[in-house]
């Protein structure tokens, strides 16, 4: 999981779904030309159960580069999943285009026949581009979706318990760092304040950080002013990286761990709600070479996927926030197994996800409704 699949390049290029989605049980094209749907339903693993990830809409530059996204994103969601404890495998949508030119009820409901079609083998649930909103369009055509409104019974916005679980994941770093289990009197630098960061922000503002924020969306920065006026904003994510943080919570686009900002990061952990952070294979490594505590994405920002699951019960936040409570007991395991084992926190964290996937997995097979 600590590498992720290369984009081929230019779009004419094209990209062989079966050689970077080797390890995918499937992969689904839907296209709606009525409605202008195009979308990608990536099922990377249905080891542990059904499938279950977001559906991402956003404006891709080419189909290359959205079929990159989708094989990459369904791939950390099995092993979200696993290391959450969830009996649930991975699998991510991605719908192409504009959300705020091409969304429509007609282009949802479509999508949520497609979904429906997989007949349970993959359920969805918001993502960038979609909110709980959409998903009770989706689930008029279909009986697989989690992440509905309250008002149809399900739990909301999970961006909630994405940045609580967050922020357990960076108690537990802060306590292998420094030796207390808290931020206060830390600096946090947080970028992207949109719908995981701004909650992310109010509980290190509780806890007594100093917090930086940036975001490309100026009004997003403003918000978070407006309710924190304590709060710092600097113009970039450039600045932000660069300037006397002590921890980086990357919580907007993958990729935000590149060579260019390791040249410059002075914080000593990296703790964000962001998928896909590792912009390359074997960065890792070079992370934990300069000093810095990485506690691996995938691990710290699974409390949204713990809310969404709790729905197929029947929703309790006071259940699922009590699980979300659990990743800092499991984000302090994957620091354990890190120094036990002499490797990079990411490949811990692997470990310990394909472990429970191979050790349950093998119970199950592939699923099938």
């Amino acid at each position: 999981m600590s590498g992720h699949l290369a984009p081929s390049g230019a779009a004419s290029s094209g990209v062989d779904v079966f050689e970077l989605g080797s390890e995918h049980e499937q992969v689904v094209f839907c296209n709606d030309s009525a409605t202008g749907l195009k979308a990608i339903v990536a099922i990377h693993s249905t080891a542990l159960g059904p499938a279950l990830g977001g559906t991402r809409f956003y404006p891709y530059a080419c189909t290359d580069d959205a079929i990159v996204d989708v094989l990459n994103l369904s791939r950390g969601m099995s092993y979200k999943n696993a290391l959450a404890g969830l009996d649930l495998g991975g699998g991510k949508a991605v719908i192409i285009g504009d959300p705020a030119e091409l969304k429509s009820e007609a282009l949802l409901r479509a999508y949520g026949r497609f979904v429906q079609s997989l007949n349970g083998r993959y359920f969805t649930a918001c993502d960038v581009g979609t909110f709980s909103e959409d998903m009770d369009h989706i689930a008029r055509e279909c009986d697989f979706v989690t992440g509905r409104t309250v008002a149809h019974g399900g739990a909301g916005d999970s961006s909630v318990l994405t940045a609580y679980g967050t922020f357990q994941g960076m108690r537990a770093a802060a306590e292998q760092v420094w030796g207390e289990p808290t931020l206060a009197g830390r600096t946090v630098g947080v970028a992207g304040v949109g719908k995981v960061g701004r909650h992310l922000v109010r509980h290190l503002v509780e806890d007594g950080a100093q917090v930086v924020v940036t975001d490309v969306h100026a009004p997003s920065v403003e918000a978070i002013r407006a309710q924190f006026p304590q709060v710092r904003a600097v113009a970039s994510t450039d600045e932000l990286v660069a300037s006397e943080i002590d921890v980086y919570a990357p919580c907007a686009m993958g990729g935000a761990i590149s060579d260019e900002v390791l040249e410059v990061l002075r914080a000593k952990i990296i703790c964000g709600a962001a998928n896909n952070q590792l912009a390359h294979p074997g960065i890792e490594k070079q992370v934990d070479e300069r000093g810095i505590l990485y506690a691996p994405d995938y691990c710290v920002n699974s409390g949204g996927v713990i809310q969404v699951a709790d729905e197929l019960e029947g929703f309790s936040f006071e259940r699922a926030q009590q699980r979300a409570t659990g990743i800092f007991e499991t984000t302090r395991k994957v620091f354990e197994l890190a120094d036990a084992d002499g490797v990079t926190t990411a490949e811990a964290a692997d470990r310990l996800a394909e472990r429970r996937m191979r050790e349950v997995g093998r119970l199950r097979g592939i699923h099938l409704r």
